[in-house]
Formats: structure tokens, sequence, C-alpha cells
């Protein structure tokens, strides 16, 4: 629902500006952003695996692109990671079709989110953007002591929800973490993305394109 990639490249935009990063390492931003959204990808793969913290993902992920450009800077990558936190939560982007979708979806369905997103900016993200009323909880991985795709965590939400496990559906966009660990957790699971991921079928996953499709398919 929260377009991440528009709000989070609006936010680094801000702080590649604000800080003249252009003149100390003679790039474009867009090149910056290239490297960037790599390193950040591969690091929240390993903080869903549990295999770094979120302190270290914070900062690396600004640490590690400067190294790519030869630029030692771990104090201004520091910087970058409170900045981050408390400029990009405020932005109010969402994907195309959000509230239509939303507004067909809730008289239907009792609506959660589960998220292995940084829980100080979960609330702020749902408020700013206009989101809490559709939802009845939103439960916040880091907040329990266990990331999608951990079994645990949807087992959680079913209980939260008073649901069986033939009642819940998973709607997401990461495959690793939203969509297997649903299927584990013997979920149906709708995966909206582009392409579907190869060589991988079964009978309670359906694939969407737009998210409007929701509206057709629930």
């Amino acid at each position: 629902m929260w377009d991440f990639d528009k709000n989070s490249r609006e936010a680094l935009l801000h702080l590649f500006k604000d800080s003249n990063l252009d003149k100390h390492i003679n790039i474009s931003f867009q090149d910056f952003l290239t490297v960037y959204e790599e390193i950040n990808h591969h690091l929240w793969h390993k903080y869903h695996l549990n295999q770094t913290t979120k302190e270290e993902l914070r900062y690396l992920r600004f640490h590690q692109t400067f190294q790519e450009f030869k630029y030692q800077n771990l104090e201004l990558a520091k910087e970058w990671a409170d900045k981050y936190l408390l400029i990009s939560p405020y932005k109010t982007h969402l994907i195309t079709g959000t509230i239509e979708v939303l507004n067909h979806l809730s008289p239907k369905y009792d609506l959660h989110i589960i998220t292995n997103g940084f829980k100080e900016v979960q609330h702020i993200k749902l408020k700013e953007s206009n989101l809490n009323d559709y939802f009845k909880n939103v439960i916040i991985s880091e907040e329990h002591g266990f990331n999608k795709p951990d079994l645990k965590i949807f087992e959680l939400a079913q209980n939260l929800a008073n649901a069986k496990h033939e009642e819940c559906i998973m709607i997401g966009d990461n495959f690793e973490t939203d969509i297997k660990g649903a299927l584990n957790a013997n979920w149906k699971a709708v995966y909206l993305a582009k392409e579907a991921p190869a060589n991988f079928q079964h009978h309670k996953l359906t694939h969407i394109n737009h998210l409007k499709s929701l509206t057709n398919l629930l």
C-alpha cells in the first residue's frame, strides 16, 4: 500500500541534496540510488533471516553505499540513518489503487497488517497516509521477536484475528517473506509482482500484476 520505492527515493534525495553529496563524491543522485537500493535490498534480506541487526541495517546501508564510491564517512552514514527515519514515514505516496482496494475489501473482510518494518515508523506511516481505520491489528515483528517468514508471526496473526488457517489470505509483494511464510502457515496467498517466481506453483497461490486486481479477485 505505502509506496516504499517512491517515498524512500524522495527522502534519500532530500538527504543527498542537504549533504551536498554530489560534490563530495562527484556522482549523480541516480547513480547513488542504484547502488544504494541494491545494498539496502541485500541487508533487508539478511535482516529478515536474522543475519544482521536493526541497528546495523540502519547505518550500514548508507555506509556501504558511500564506500562503493570510495567515500569514507561513517559519521555521516549514522547521521543519515537517523534523519532517514525522521523523514521517510511522513511521505504519503500510496501504490495506485490502494484506497479503492481498501474500500472494496474492508466491508467484506477483517484486515490486518504484518510488517518487518521498524516499529518507530509504522504507525506514523499509517496515520499520515490516512490508513489506520482500515486495519484491526498492526503486527510489527520487532515487537514480538520474530520476523516474516517465521511461522510464529503468522500463527500470532491468525490467533489475534481469531481465525482458522483456511480463512487467512496474505497479500504481499515480497515472495520470500510474505508468500513463502503464508504458504508455510497453510494460508492462501496473493503475490503482487510484475513477474511470477520461476518454476514455482502452488494451489493456494494467486499472482497479480496490479493492486486493483484484488477488486475482482476477492
